[in-house]
């Protein structure tokens, strides 16, 4: 198999598409063509629409990388013929009528909860005074507060958009376990992976992993560009 050199990045909630810098950094440095897709996170279908503009662009196939809500978006949006690899990073992956929503309803006994404040105008934020405990524990202080700080709003739409054909089902899949994620608890990621049939690889992080291990990372999105798994 060939190595695909398109590589389209898809963001969660609460943040925007900057927090992909670094793993930008990583995979353009090695020949890559990177693409990050800023999210209005209006909507779950908005989201999906916004990711197949920029697939509509490409020039050949692409892997297509989702953390946390990203993982819903990837979800959908991976039934694009563009298409051919998905990767999960501490992210969501739901099945054919499920949500995000649905997925967090019933968190297991002990598990940590993430500090989401009441719905304001239909949107969501994280408490900022909690945001780094929960959200970035492994950043400096002054990176987990700027991010606090520019929250984008998390539309409960977005949160509640279900799944009309999960394109797991149908194209290999990529996990990377964040194992000090008090975003996602680790288990929940590790039963996701599994009915997806990913390739599976864990890493000390925490949700926000991504901008923290931005070399673990883009290795994992490098095994799926070249179709391989985390042992070859």
């Amino acid at each position: 198999m060939a190595t695909i050199r398109n590589i389209v990045l898809v963001h969660g909630g609460f943040v925007d598409g900057s927090g992909w810098q670094g793993v930008h950094e990583q995979l353009t440095a090695d020949g890559y063509r990177v693409h990050v897709v800023q999210n209005p996170t209006l909507s779950l279908a908005g989201d999906v629409a916004a990711t197949h503009q920029i697939l509509d662009g490409l020039d050949g196939p692409a892997v297509l990388v989702g953390h946390s809500y990203g993982g819903a978006v990837i979800t959908e949006a991976g039934n694009h013929p563009n298409v051919t690899a998905l990767v999960y990073i501490a992210a969501f992956a739901p099945d054919k009528g499920e949500s995000v929503n649905t997925l967090i309803a019933d968190p297991p006994p002990g598990a940590p909860v993430p500090p989401i404040l009441p719905p304001q105008g239909g949107f969501l934020f994280l408490d900022r005074t909690k945001f780094a405990d929960s959200f970035a524990a492994d950043l400096p202080a002054s990176q987990a507060a700027f991010l606090a700080d520019s929250q984008v709003p998390w539309g409960m739409a977005a949160l509640e958009g279900a799944i009309s054909e999960p394109a797991w089902r149908g194209k290999p899949a990529w996990y990377l376990v964040a194992t000090e994620d008090r975003m996602i608890p680790p288990p929940a990621q590790r039963a996701m992976a599994g009915r997806t049939g990913a390739t599976v690889s864990e890493t000390p992080g925490s949700h926000a992993v991504y901008v923290s291990r931005p070399a673990t990372v883009a290795a994992v999105i490098t095994q799926a560009a070249e179709g391989r798994n985390g042992n070859a």
